[in-house]
């Protein structure tokens, strides 16, 4: 007769393998995002109270924009690595990791969220200001670049002036002036320069008239000869030209500046992340480190 032992013990099931246990706690991330945003917003409030204490209108011993600026950019990496250190720390406590590599992840994690989540507040919140910063950047680079005869319209624009307007107006107040230069009177000989003016910038054919046409004008109304009033018309034409190219020089160094401000801006910004990656991924080893000891 056959005896069965009962030893109390299931037999295991090969298709019923227990589960890996996730090595990816979410729930730890979102205390590490929230404990570094806190502390951000903390340490920012105080960073704001400190420079506000600075400035004295008063005394006059307000910072400079430049020191002010540096000192604003220092103190914000110091309290990103602040937080996002503890943030990792915390993410990889309460997740209790027992390797380096679990909590190097939660560390990076904390910090990939904290920025979509800052990336996000800031978009929402001032997006518009920060849209409209880049579209005046954006107008004043696509200003320097263009020549004077498009400038001029995009001027008469800016000031509110509309081109027909001022062609009817101009129209009205000549149409009574005399073709024959000896006959002006000063106010309709300074209206007829300033007709023939756009024609000139322009040049070609149309510029040799204009300016055969003002040589005319001023050889009569200063009673000059005519190699005179072109030498005169010359000089005015070349200072013209001088004061052309400098307001172009100007807005082209002015756009060279920001562009290049924009592009110093944007590396220190990348440097200030990875930066940020390293604290929280260092906060988070460090708690995995103080847990096998």
């Amino acid at each position: 007769m056959a005896t069965t032992i009962e030893t109390g013990v299931m037999p295991v099931d090969p298709a019923h393998v227990g589960k890996t246990p996730t090595r990816l706690s979410w729930g730890a991330i979102f205390a590490g995002v929230v404990i570094a945003v806190a502390v951000q917003l903390v340490l920012g409030i105080l960073g704001a109270g400190i420079g506000l204490t600075m400035v004295d209108p008063v005394e006059g011993t307000t910072p400079g924009a430049a020191g002010f600026g540096i000192g604003a950019g220092l103190y914000w990496l110091v309290t990103t690595v602040v937080a996002l250190g503890a943030g990792g720390y915390a993410a990889s406590r309460v997740a209790g990791v027992h390797e380096r590599f679990d909590a190097l992840v939660h560390g990076l994690v904390v910090w990939g969220v904290t920025l979509i989540l800052t990336l996000y507040l800031l978009t929402s919140a001032v997006g518009g200001i920060i849209g409209g910063a880049f579209r005046t950047v954006g107008a004043v680079a696509g200003a320097a670049g263009t020549t004077v005869g498009a400038a001029a319209p995009k001027a008469a624009s800016i000031a509110g002036i509309d081109e027909t307007d001022v062609r009817s107006e101009a129209a009205a107040y000549l149409s009574d002036v005399p073709s024959d230069p000896a006959q002006m009177t000063p106010e309709q000989a300074q209206k007829e320069i300033a007709k023939q003016l756009p024609a000139l910038a322009r040049g070609g054919a149309e510029g040799q008239q204009a300016e055969s046409r003002i040589v005319d004008i001023v050889a009569a109304q200063r009673k000059i000869s005519r190699p005179e009033a072109q030498a005169q018309v010359t000089r005015a034409e070349q200072q013209f030209v001088r004061t052309k190219n400098q307001a172009i020089a100007t807005a082209k160094s002015a756009t060279d500046s920001a562009a290049g401000a924009a592009a110093g801006t944007s590396f220190v910004l990348v440097l200030a992340l990875i930066v940020g990656a390293a604290a929280a991924g260092f906060g988070a080893t460090a708690a995995t480190r103080r847990r096998l000891r």
